[in-house]
C-alpha cells in the first residue's frame, strides 16, 4: 500500500471534472478523497457557482492534495435545471467543453489522466485529442449502465416502430438480451426512453463510452457481480468498481464526534427513540412529489405507527404541521450518519444511486419510492435482486397517487420488529452491509480497483 502511494505522489495528476448535479459532484469528490489517500494529486473542476456550493456545504474542506479549480458559469444555474431540464442538458453537452479545455493549458503538472464522468462525453474528445487517457466514472449502478450501453439490442426499445416478438411486453426481463442482469424489466426504462431530448443525450453520451481509456463504477464488486463480470467482458478497456462513493471516508459518519448547529436537535430526537424504532424519509433534491402525493406520504406515515424522521426541506414547516408529534421534519440532515443512528430502523427513499449505496453500506432495509431516470431500476434492485426492501410503487393507482392507507400498510411490514418478512429483510441488508465494508478495506475490491486504476496510469505514463 504504501509502495502504491507513494508511486502514485511523485507523477499522478488526474483532474476530475463531474457533471454538474449534487448526485454526481457528490460521489466523484469521494473518490477524488480516496485518490488523494492513495498519493494522487487531483486538480477538482466545477463551475463557479459549485465551487460556491462546495465551500457552502457543511463535509470538511477536501485535502491540499485536491485542488479546487473552476470554469465559467456557462450552464444555466443549480437553483432553476429542473425548470428546463433539457435546456440545461443542451448546455451541460456544448458549453463546458472548450472552457475545460482551456483551464487544461494552465494546470501543472500535465495530467496524466482526466476522470469524468460519463455524462460528459466532450472530455472524452477533449482527452482523445490532447493524447491524455480518460476515466469515465459512472456514478450510478452498473445494472442501470449496462442497460443503456446495449439497450440497442432490446427489440423495439429504440424503435417502437421496429419489430417486437408478440410476447414482449414492458414486464419482459432484459436479462433475455443483456447478459449479467437479472430482475431488471423494459418497463423499469420505458419512461426515461420516451423522454425524448434527455435520452438522446444519455445516448450520445453512451456513444463515447468505448472511446475511454478505462470505466469506473461508484458500485461495489459484491454487490453487482454477474453485471461487473459481464461488462468486463465487452469492454474492451479496464473496469472498475471502487465504490461505494459516499462519504463514509469523513468524520461526520463517527457518532462519537459531537453534533453542531442545527444537528444537536435531531440527533437528540434520534438518541431517545428505541433502536430500529424510527423511519428515515428523504425523497432526493431534485425531481419533486405532487403536492397530493405529499399529503397521502404524511397521512400515510401519521397512520402507522413507527416514529419517522424526514427530510423534506422546502416543505419542512407545513409537514410538521400535518404531521404534528408523529415524527421530525427537518429541512436538511446528514444523511449518512442519520443512517448509522441505531433507532433508524427503514429508509423511505426515492431510489437515488447515492442514497441507495448509504443505505447498503448502513445495513438499513428500505421501502422505495422511485420517480424518474435510474430510480426505477435502482428500487427493483433493491426489492428483488438484493431483498433489502418493499416497493410502494405497486399500489400506484389510476390517478398516479399512492395511498395513504397502503403507505401505512407497507411502513409496518419494513418496521415490524418481530415478522419474518422484516426479519428477512433486516439479516440480507446486513450481509450486505458487511460486503461494502469489506470491498472498501486494503485487499478488499474496491480498494484493489483503485490501486490497480492508479498503477495502470503510471504505467501508461511511464
Amino acid at each position: 500500500m504504501a509502495q502504491s502511494m507513494a508511486a502514485a505522489s511523485s507523477t499522478c495528476h488526474l483532474v476530475a471534472v463531474p457533471y454538474p448535479g449534487r448526485g454526481h459532484v457528490n460521489p466523484m469528490m469521494c473518490l477524488c478523497r480516496l485518490l488523494a489517500a492513495h498519493g494522487a494529486l487531483v486538480t477538482f473542476v466545477v463551475t463557479e457557482e459549485w465551487l460556491a456550493l462546495l465551500r457552502a456545504a457543511p463535509a470538511p474542506p477536501p485535502p491540499t492534495a485536491i485542488r479546487l479549480r473552476t470554469i465559467p458559469n456557462v450552464i444555466p444555474s443549480e437553483s432553476g435545471r429542473a425548470a428546463d431540464f433539457p435546456g440545461f442538458l443542451d448546455a451541460v453537452f456544448t458549453r463546458m467543453g472548450d472552457p475545460f479545455e482551456r483551464l487544461l493549458d494552465e494546470l501543472e503538472p500535465a495530467p496524466a489522466a482526466i476522470v469524468a464522468d460519463s455524462y460528459l462525453p466532450w472530455a472524452v474528445a477533449v482527452g482523445n485529442r490532447r493524447g491524455i487517457p480518460v476515466a469515465s466514472l459512472f456514478t450510478m449502478s452498473a445494472a442501470f449502465f449496462s442497460v443503456f450501453y446495449q439497450v440497442d439490442r432490446v427489440p423495439g426499445l429504440l424503435r417502437p416502430q421496429a419489430a417486437v416478438p408478440d410476447h414482449a411486453t414492458g414486464e419482459d426481463l432484459l436479462a433475455q438480451w443483456i447478459p449479467g442482469l437479472t430482475s431488471l424489466r423494459s418497463a423499469d426504462i420505458m419512461p426515461l426512453i420516451r423522454m425524448k431530448k434527455p435520452s438522446e443525450r444519455m445516448l450520445e453520451a453512451f456513444s463515447w463510452i468505448p472511446k475511454a481509456q478505462t470505466v469506473l463504477f461508484t458500485t461495489f464488486y459484491e454487490l453487482e457481480p454477474r453485471v461487473l463480470d459481464s461488462l468486463r467482458s465487452e469492454l474492451s478497456c479496464p473496469v472498475y468498481s471502487v465504490g461505494p462513493c459516499i462519504p463514509y471516508m469523513l468524520p461526520q459518519v463517527n457518532s462519537s464526534i459531537p453534533c453542531s448547529g442545527n444537528e444537536d436537535d435531531y440527533f437528540s430526537w434520534l438518541d431517545s427513540q428505541m433502536e430500529r424504532s424510527v423511519l428515515y424519509v428523504s425523497l432526493g433534491s431534485f425531481l419533486s412529489v405532487s403536492k397530493s402525493q405529499m399529503e397521502e406520504i404524511a397521512m400515510g406515515l401519521c397512520a402507522s405507527q413507527p416514529k419517522f424522521l424526514w427530510v423534506a426541506r422546502d416543505d419542512s414547516l407545513r409537514i410538521q404541521q400535518m404531521c404534528a408529534r408523529s415524527g421530525l421534519v427537518v429541512p436538511w440532515c446528514d444523511q449518512l450518519r442519520v443512517l448509522h443512528h441505531p433507532s433508524v430502523g427503514g429508509f423511505l427513499t426515492h431510489c437515488g444511486w447515492n442514497s441507495t449505496l448509504e443505505a447498503v453500506f448502513a445495513g438499513v432495509p428500505m421501502l422505495t419510492f422511485p420517480l424518474l431516470w435510474d430510480q426505477m431500476a435502482n428500487s427493483r434492485l433493491v426489492v428483488e435482486e438484493w431483498k433489502v426492501g418493499l416497493s410502494l410503487k405497486e399500489k400506484l393507482g389510476e390517478d398516479n397517487v399512492i395511498g395513504r392507507d397502503d403507505i401505512a400498510m407497507f411502513v409496518k411490514r419494513l418496521m415490524d420488529s418481530n415478522g419474518l418478512e422484516s426479519t428477512e429483510m433486516r439479516r440480507r441488508a446486513t450481509e450486505l452491509r458487511m460486503a461494502s465494508l469489506k470491498a472498501i478495506e486494503e485487499g478488499g475490491s474496491s480498494c484493489t480497483g483503485i490501486i490497480s486504476f492508479l498503477h495502470g496510469l503510471m504505467k501508461c505514463n511511464d
